[in-house]
C-alpha cells in the first residue's frame, strides 16, 4: 500500500486495484469458510437442518450484498461500514459499526489460523497446531507489511487455486457419494423433523454464516480501487455468486460420503471426508491438504488486510489512538495496525488455556464471536442505507440497490433473525461481546478530543 494525499491533511490510499483483483479479495476473504468451520453446524442441526439454515443465510447474504454495494460505491472509504454508519448516524453510529467490524475481522483470523494448524498437523502430527497458527500470523502480517500490490496479487493467486481445489474435492469424492448418507439422521441427529430439528437449525446459524463471512471486507479496499463505481459491483456480484455455488457444493458433497457426524466437530472436514473415499495414503488426500491450505491462506491473508485497513481508518478518524494510523517508514503500510490485530488474534488462539464457553471447541467459540460482530455490522449497514436514502437523496449513487426497499429489508429482517438465534443459543459469548462493547464505548466517550483533532474527511461528514 502506498499513500497519496487525498486532502492537504488526511492521508489517502493509492488506487491500484482492478475488478479481478477486487473479486479475488472478495472471494478470498471468505473462501476458507468452505474448507472448515461450517461443519460445526452439523453437530446441532444435522445435514438437512443445516441445509435449511444455509438457504436462509445465503438469501440474507445475497440480498445484503446487492444492497451493500450501493454504500460501498457511493462512499468508497477504507473504513467501509464504519464510514457508512458515521455518515448516516454521526459519531455514535460510526462507533457501533466500527466496533462490530473490528470484532468480526480481528476474531476471524485466529479461527482460520487454528484451521491452518489442523491441516498441517495432518502432515506433521508431532507439532502442536497452535505453533503453526502462530507461524501463520508472523508470515502473513509480514506479507501485508510490504504493500497492497504484492498482497493483492498473492491473494488472487491463492484464491484461484483454492477454488480449483474445491472443485477437485467434489470430483474426487463423487464416486463415494450417496443421498442415503447425506439424509441419514439429517434432522439434528434424528430421522424425522421435530422440535429439536427447529432448535438445531437456529443454533447452527453462526456456522452457516461462516460460509460467507467477511465478503463485505472488500469494501475496505474500495479506497484503493480504480474506478470503484464499476469495479466494486462487478467484484461483489461475481463474488457472492461464486461463494453460494461453492458453499452448497462443498456441504452436500462432504455430507454424503460416509458418517457426516464424524466431521461435525473438527477443523479439517474435507481431508477427513476424502479419506473415506480414497484412503489414508492417497495422493489426492495429500494434494487436498497442501493445496487446500491455499483456501485457508487466502482468507487469513485477506482478513488481515481487512482488519489493518479498519484499524487504520478508525485511528485516522480519531476512534482509536492515532498511533495505529502510523505508516511504515519504508513500505508506507499500516504496520502498527497489522501488529495490533495480530496480538489480539494470538491471545485468542491460546485463550482456551484459561477460558471455556458453552462446551464448544475453541474454534467454534471464536467463529461465533466473529459472527456476532458481523451481524451487528450488517444491521447497522442496512439501517444506514435506509437513512441515507432519506437524508441524502441527491448523493451520487453510481450503483443503486435493486428492488429497493425489498432487498435491504429482507437482509435486515434475516439479520435480526440470525442475531436473535445467536443470542439465544450463545448467552455467555453474547455477554462477552456486550461487555467488550461497553468498555469500548467508555473509551469512545472519554476520547472525543481525538475525533475533534483528527484530519477532516469529507466522506465521513454528515449532512
Amino acid at each position: 500500500m502506498t499513500i497519496s494525499a487525498s486532502t492537504p491533511s488526511a492521508p489517502g490510499l493509492k488506487k491500484v486495484l482492478g475488478p479481478v483483483q477486487l473479486w479475488g479479495i472478495a472471494v478470498g476473504l471468505v473462501i476458507s469458510g468452505e474448507y472448515f468451520g461450517w461443519s460445526f453446524g452439523w453437530a446441532s442441526a444435522g445435514t438437512l437442518g443445516f441445509l435449511v439454515a444455509t438457504v436462509l443465510v445465503a438469501t440474507m447474504y445475497t440480498t445484503f450484498i446487492f444492497s451493500f454495494t450501493e454504500l460501498s460505491t457511493a462512499i468508497p472509504h477504507a473504513g467501509g461500514p464504519f464510514a457508512y454508519a458515521r455518515r448516516a448516524f454521526g459519531p455514535t453510529g460510526g462507533f457501533i459499526a466500527g466496533f462490530a467490524t473490528l470484532v468480526e475481522f480481528v476474531f476471524a483470523p485466529p479461527a482460520i489460523a487454528l484451521a491452518i494448524g489442523a491441516y498441517l498437523n495432518v502432515q506433521f502430527p508431532g507439532i502442536n497446531p497452535k505453533w503453526f497458527a502462530l507461524g501463520a500470523y508472523v508470515i502473513f502480517i509480514g506479507l501485508n507489511w510490504i504493500g497492497i500490490g504484492i498482497a493483492a496479487a498473492f491473494e488472487l493467486f491463492v484464491t484461484v487455486l483454492a477454488i480449483f481445489e474445491l472443485l477437485v474435492f467434489m470430483g474426487v469424492v463423487l464416486p463415494g457419494w450417496s443421498l442415503s448418507n447425506f439424509v441419514a439422521n439429517g434432522w439434528a441427529g434424528n430421522s424425522t423433523f421435530n422440535g429439536a430439528a427447529i432448535s438445531g437449525i437456529f443454533a447452527s446459524i453462526p456456522f452457516a454464516i461462516w460460509f460467507f463471512l467477511a465478503i463485505e471486507g472488500a469494501a475496505m479496499a474500495a479506497e484503493e480501487a480504480h474506478d470503484p463505481q464499476r469495479t466494486i459491483p462487478r467484484a461483489y456480484i461475481g463474488g457472492i455468486l461464486t461463494l453460494v455455488l461453492l458453499a452448497f457444493g462443498v456441504m452436500i458433497f462432504a455430507g454424503g460420503v460416509g458418517d457426516w457426524s464424524k466431521l461435525s466437530n473438527i477443523n479439517d472436514p474435507l481431508p477427513q471426508a476424502m479419506k473415506v473415499v480414497v484412503g489414508d495414503n492417497s495422493g489426492w488426500l495429500h494434494m487436498l491438504v497442501w493445496i487446500g491450505l491455499f483456501g485457508l491462506v487466502a482468507s487469513f491473508h485477506g482478513i488481515i488486510m481487512g482488519y489493518s485497513r479498519q484499524i487504520f481508518a478508525l485511528s485516522r478518524a480519531g476512534y482509536l489512538p492515532a498511533m495505529f494510523a502510523a505508516l511504515s517508514p519504508r513500505f508506507n503500510t499500516p504496520h502498527r495496525a497489522l501488529l495490533a490485530g495480530g496480538v489480539i488474534g494470538i491471545v485468542a488462539i491460546f485463550s482456551d488455556e484459561w477460558v471455556q464457553f458453552g462446551g464448544q471447541t475453541l474454534t467454534a467459540n471464536i467463529v461465533t464471536m466473529s459472527v456476532l460482530g458481523a451481524i451487528v455490522m450488517y444491521l447497522t449497514s442496512m439501517a444506514a442505507l435506509f437513512k441515507l436514502r432519506r437524508s441524502e437523496p441527491s448523493m451520487p449513487r453510481p450503483y443503486r440497490a435493486p428492488f429497493y426497499p425489498v432487498f435491504p429489508a429482507i437482509a435486515f429482517a434475516l439479520a435480526l433473525v440470525c442475531l436473535g438465534a445467536m443470542v439465544w443459543f450463545n448467552p455467555m459469548l453474547t455477554l462477552l461481546f456486550v461487555v467488550l462493547m461497553g468498555l469500548a464505548y467508555g473509551y469512545f466517550r472519554f476520547t472525543a478530543h481525538q475525533r475533534h483533532s483528527a484530519a477532516p474527511d469529507e466522506m465521513l461528514a454528515t449532512v
